[in-house]
Parts: structure tokens; sequence; C-alpha cells
């Protein structure tokens, strides 16, 4: 009686822990038929290559966000554009920009929903160097050309302000055409920085 018991207790067992099992693997009529394999043809080959890829690095597939620092690049290439400056041939003087002193800033690439997003902050000061007809004479003027911070999109509002670095034998109406003059820079100055926020959008 006892064994009999027991046989009947493990058939019930193996039959309660098989029916899961059964369930999945038996087919019934209201069941969803199983996936049939399917060949890929050249045209769903050249499909799937053909999705643009992400752009950013490998681990951010995803585009979600990325931000990449380009401030050596950039702080380089704004001093080389700069000193390429033509200089300025005027009736009374011939100036150029000698040097780019000081430029601080920060330049970023940032992916942001796998679109490309650039943009930079900066502030440059640019050493002069000329020569003026004053009256009757030729003197050669040094001074500075302070650029206050601009931004990505803002070139339209470029500002100078200057300052010249032996004022004292200088008429203050020689020193106003002077000023004057060096503001003649603002033009050429703005397109050569429009060139590198095309360069920037480019990266």
């Amino acid at each position: 009686m006892e064994s009999g018991g027991v046989e009947k207790q493990q058939s019930e067992g193996h039959g309660q822990g098989a029916s899961y099992t059964y369930w999945v693997r038996e087919a019934t009529p209201d069941a969803a038929p199983l996936p049939l394999p399917k060949k890929l043809n050249p045209q769903d080959i050249l499909s799937d290559q053909s999705q643009p890829a992400a752009l950013g690095s490998v681990w951010n597939r995803a585009g979600t966000w990325e931000e990449k620092n380009l401030n050596n690049w950039a702080s380089q290439r704004i001093k080389e554009l700069l000193r390429s400056v033509d200089s300025l041939g005027l009736s009374c003087a011939k100036v150029q920009i000698a040097d780019v002193t000081k430029c601080i800033g920060d330049a970023f690439l940032a992916t942001v929903r796998n679109k490309k997003r650039v943009g930079y902050t900066y502030e440059l000061t640019l050493k002069i160097k000329g020569e003026w007809l004053l009256g009757e004479e030729r003197k050669t003027i040094k001074g500075h050309i302070n650029i206050p911070e601009f931004s990505f999109g803002e070139l339209d509002d470029l500002q100078m302000e200057v300052q010249l670095s032996d004022e004292k034998d200088i008429l203050q109406k020689d020193k106003q055409q002077i000023i004057q003059d060096l503001k003649l820079f603002l033009q050429p100055v703005r397109e050569k920085l429009l060139q590198f926020e095309q360069e920037l959008k480019d990266c």
C-alpha cells in the first residue's frame, strides 16, 4: 500500500512538472504559427547597408548625448586665420596684424539625439604695427585691438577696442584718425572668423 502511494505521488508530481513543458511544445489549434526562416535577397542587404550611420563615438550608437572638446584645434585655427589677414594699405598709412597675443575661449562639438551641434565662445587681442604719415613726418605706431567676448552666430555684432602703445607724442586729432583706421580691420577679421565658424560646422 505504501509503495503504491509513493508511486502515485511520483507520477502526479511528474505530470505537474511536465505540464508547462508540454504546453509550450505541443501545438494547439489556436496557437500562433512558428516563425519561418527567411532568406535575405540582395535588395534587403542593400537596404540595411543604406541606413545612415550614427554620429559620435562607437559606444554612443544611440546618439543620445556626447560632447567633444575642440579647444586646441579652435585656438590654433583662429590664430592662423587672423595672422593671414592682409595689411591695410591706406593713403596715409600701412598697418598689419603682427600677432594674436590673446586667444582665450572654448569650442565644442556635441551630438544630441544623433544630431550634430557646434559652439564656441572666445575673446581676442591682436597686436598691430604700422606707419602713418602724420603731417610731414612718418611715424611707426604700435598698439592692440581688443575683441570682447563673442560666440557662435554673433559675428554681426563683433566689436573692437583700440589701444595705442605710444600716445604722448601723437596729437589728439591724429590719434582719433589712427583709431578709425585700425577699426577698418573689423570686416576682414569678421570674414576670417566666419570661415572659422564654417570649418567648425564641418568638423
